[in-house]
């Protein structure tokens, strides 16, 4: 297959007219939820702007978010939240966000895509789990975009309410910068203090 998306187009050649890309966003973040977006784009739809959200801009990101949405058959853009993440790990509410994505479409997937090794333990429809489907699928790489966007401008947003955390710049992640912040301040209650970065702290801080 010498096209990055040829595997898209091989299995819309077996019927497959409805996929469903589905792909996460902030799971590999300390704080706020993880989101995920599911998108139906129609089948014989091309582009080559776009791709995985991480080889692009945040301005181009932003620019495609909103041509996604116009141009999709369905999407959908759904999260877990930070108690969910706490109570469950991270997998387990990367995995609900995802079901909640698919779930939210207005039109049902024949078939739907997951990016990474896993398939979604609980959806009872046809799936398939791919590594590095967000540089394989057209639609992943969509669902990458939408995913994305909407967590960073959700995380901009959460900066309003929690500005000593300064999650605007780093949107959650552990960076020198976030860890410093959460080292002078403490966690708060939009982190995911079962992580073991946070064993210390909360040590030192009495919490």
């Amino acid at each position: 297959m010498s096209n990055s998306h040829d595997l898209e187009r091989f299995l819309r050649l077996q019927g497959y007219k409805l996929i469903a890309g589905v792909d996460e966003a902030g799971r590999g973040a300390i704080a706020g939820p993880v989101f995920a977006s599911a998108v139906i784009l129609p089948p014989d739809f091309t582009s080559s702007e776009i791709k995985d959200s991480k080889l692009l801009t945040s301005l181009k990101r932003e620019e495609l978010f909103e041509y996604i949405k116009s141009v999709a058959l369905a999407f959908c853009i759904a999260r877990a939240e930070v108690e969910e993440i706490n109570k469950e790990g991270i997998l387990n509410a990367t995995f609900k966000a995802m079901h909640r994505a698919i779930k939210g479409l207005k039109v049902k997937p024949q078939l739907v895509l997951i990016d990474g090794p896993h398939p979604i333990p609980f959806f009872k429809g046809l799936q398939k789990a791919i590594v590095k489907g967000d540089r394989l699928c057209l639609s992943i790489s969509a669902a990458s975009i939408l995913a994305k966007v909407a967590r960073d401008n959700y995380m901009k947003e959460l900066a309003k309410s929690f500005p000593e955390y300064q999650f605007e710049k780093h949107k959650g992640y552990a960076t020198k910068l976030h860890l410093k912040l959460i080292e002078k301040y403490g966690p708060s209650k939009v982190h995911r203090t079962y992580y073991r970065c946070f064993s210390d702290v909360v040590k030192k801080k009495g919490l």
